[in-house]
């Protein structure tokens, strides 16, 4: 490879992360990535049948792999 070639890549890998750094400075910048609603929301619509059937599925699955422990099985990862 040529010196000059090199320093074209080069120049151009600084330019294009020194694009992504003003990107991510600017995001930072306006709050883009601040989501403060997110759980919130998601704890709001939530509702008491959907966390019941979840707790319900886990204990089936405890029991389940019990069982297979209990009967020598291995149980699947």
């Amino acid at each position: 490879m040529s010196g000059g070639l090199v320093m074209m890549m080069v120049s151009v890998s600084i330019f294009l992360g020194a694009i992504a750094l003003l990107a991510l400075l600017w995001g930072l910048k306006t709050g883009q990535f601040d989501d403060q609603s997110k759980f919130i929301n998601g704890v709001q619509f939530d509702g008491e049948d959907a966390l019941r059937d979840a707790v319900m599925m886990e204990q089936k699955k405890k029991e389940a792999q019990e069982r297979r422990k209990n009967s020598g099985e291995q149980t699947p990862e």
